[in-house]
């Protein structure tokens, strides 16, 4: 309940995420049938660079900061940039867009969003932020057990084939994020297994990620796809070095569009040694 993301609204995890969330909204869109989208930790979903809390940390110059300032010829970064301008268009130079922004961006009139915060201040401010939003739904409960109560996504009369959950928890205790993010996983994918599910993750050592990654390929989805960004070397425990991102039941070529991204980002954001990985820890048959 600690846990703030105006902190670190718009660093290089915040790139990351935001650029393969839209890569997803936009594969997925590309099939008439109605999405489902479900945020499990949505935050405030919508920021402001100038707001003190952004200003004491800085990190947002070192992530969509770099950006703007030099963007490199990647079309999924073009897009993303699209998306930061779309936003300051509507709320000013500043702002930028939280994951619910970004969903509310990216998908149609006949899609749905239920976003979930637990943190009363910051859902209220979500809330107030899309009070108009008629597709997305707000909810201030914890959002692993939204999963459990809102998977499989029924709406009135409307069953939900086709979707997202994306998963950004907090981190503050990692091992113990890792047991419940993985088991809410095996739930949900028992619930609703045509789901496309992307589950971040920090990195500060990847070497103690080993056992995640052995328990995420056991998940019983149909892929298990990893796409990770350091922008330093991953031998310091006392920074962020870098983060990635699980995503199951990855979209047809979602990792030969993710692939020159990763390396344009690791050039554009890398601060010493940057690095990038995509790996299918399970490969769709």
């Amino acid at each position: 309940m600690n846990y703030r993301h105006a902190f670190h609204a718009g660093n290089h995890a915040d790139v990351l995420k935001h650029l393969a969330l839209l890569a997803i909204c936009d594969a997925l869109t590309a099939k008439p049938t109605p999405l489902f989208a479900l945020d499990t930790h949505a935050g405030r979903g919508l920021y402001a660079l100038d707001s003190n809390s952004a200003q004491r940390t800085g990190e947002a110059e070192d992530g969509i900061g770099r950006l703007t300032a030099e963007a490199p010829a990647d079309p999924l970064i073009n897009r993303y940039l699209q998306a930061v301008r779309a936003c300051r268009n509507e709320h000013g130079r500043m702002a930028y867009p939280g994951s619910p922004w970004l969903l509310a961006h990216a998908l149609r009139a006949d899609d749905r969003i239920a976003a979930c915060e637990l943190h009363p201040e910051e859902a209220a401010q979500l809330e107030q932020t899309f009070a108009r939003e008629q597709r997305m739904a707000v909810h201030q409960r914890d959002g692993y057990a939204a999963m459990k109560a809102l998977l499989p996504p029924r709406i009135g009369e409307t069953k939900f084939g086709r979707g997202l959950v994306l998963i950004d928890p907090p981190y503050e205790s990692q091992l113990e994020e890792f047991d419940t993010a993985l088991h809410a996983l095996r739930d949900a994918l028992a619930r609703w297994p045509q789901g496309c599910y992307m589950l971040w993750y920090p990195i500060k050592l990847r070497r103690a990620l080993q056992q995640f990654y052995r328990r995420a390929a056991t998940l019983p989805s149909k892929s298990v796809l990893v796409a990770e960004l350091l922008v330093r070397p991953d031998d310091s425990p006392l920074h962020m070095n870098g983060s990635g991102l699980l995503i199951l039941n990855a979209p047809f070529q979602l990792d030969a569009r993710l692939l020159p991204t990763l390396r344009a980002l690791a050039k554009a954001i890398g601060e010493r040694d940057p690095s990038w990985r995509l790996e299918w820890l399970k490969a769709a048959p």
